[in-house]
């Protein structure tokens, strides 16, 4: 009798437990499901629970090691356990690709968001051109399994005279990208460092519009110190002309943000410069 008791309470914590767990995005936290599924803003798979939040090693190789102006270069990227310093091998699908790699120039012109399939050795490989000398800051967006997404940034170096740092101002203007217009609306209108903006693009057309790699857009922010770099998804968006992202700056700088919006197969690149004060 006391075998059938003890056996029927283990069965009833077992589902308590069930019912307190909570299903989590490993993307955007702050989604949470009492049930598995996908997450409504970026399609990632709700995990039960989320690993705690060790940041995995990046290396990064250049070859040749220092190319010149418009030569073909290759990037490599690989990534490393924490633990035990061996290669990753497997890694989660986020937004459709393994691995998403940015590349931005000490002067902010040149934007590079690229994707990779990943090599029997664990390694993603990219073939670059730099377009003139100086420092380019490179970041890695990937998921490796059992842990974390991860959002690691490392600096290359081109050799020869390199331009000097770009005073960024304020830049809200209409832009012309390939097929469409892009314009910006910032609540509040100059954003404040560790507060939340709510970044509002408007796309016209948007006849046409499509989702690109499992999301209506995708944003890259870099601080004009090249810092801070942040990629993220839209908060909200229907396919329709409005789109937003929620961002919280961390400084008060100017930020140069890249946007890409995908309309009827056409990848369009917008650039905008949004001031961050301090709060007063």
């Amino acid at each position: 009798m006391r075998t059938v008791v003890f056996l029927l309470a283990v069965l009833f914590a077992a589902a308590l437990w069930a019912q307190d767990t909570v299903y989590v995005c490993p993307m955007d936290p702050d989604v949470r499901s009492a049930a598995p599924g996908i997450c409504p803003r970026c399609g990632m798979t709700l995990v039960a629970g989320t690993p705690d939040p060790v940041e995995y090693r990046m290396d990064v190789t250049l070859t040749p090691s220092a190319p010149k102006p418009a030569e073909k270069a290759k990037l490599e990227f690989t990534v490393r356990n924490p633990w035990n310093n061996h290669p990753v091998t497997h890694f989660q699908m986020v937004h459709e690709k393994l691995f998403h790699m940015f590349v931005v120039s000490q002067d902010l012109q040149f934007f590079v968001h690229d994707h990779s399939t990943v090599d029997s050795d664990g390694s993603f490989r990219f073939d670059i051109s730099f377009p003139e000398p100086g420092m380019y800051r490179v970041l890695g967006d990937f998921y490796p399994d059992g842990a974390m997404p991860q959002l690691i940034a490392e600096t290359v170096i081109v050799p020869g005279a390199a331009p000097g740092p770009i005073a960024l101002k304020g830049d809200y203007s209409t832009k012309d990208a390939e097929n469409m217009q892009v314009e910006l609306v910032t609540y509040p209108q100059q954003p404040i460092r560790g507060m939340k903006t709510m970044m509002v693009f408007r796309v016209r057309p948007a006849e046409g519009l499509e989702q690109y790699l499992g999301a209506w857009g995708h944003m890259l922010a870099a601080s004009d110190d090249l810092i801070d770099l942040i990629h993220t998804h839209p908060f909200l968006a229907d396919g329709g002309s409005r789109i937003q992202f929620n961002m919280i700056f961390p400084r008060a700088r100017t930020y140069r943000i890249w946007v890409q919006f995908l309309r009827k197969g056409v990848l369009n690149t917008a650039r905008f410069d949004v001031p961050v004060r301090a709060l007063e």
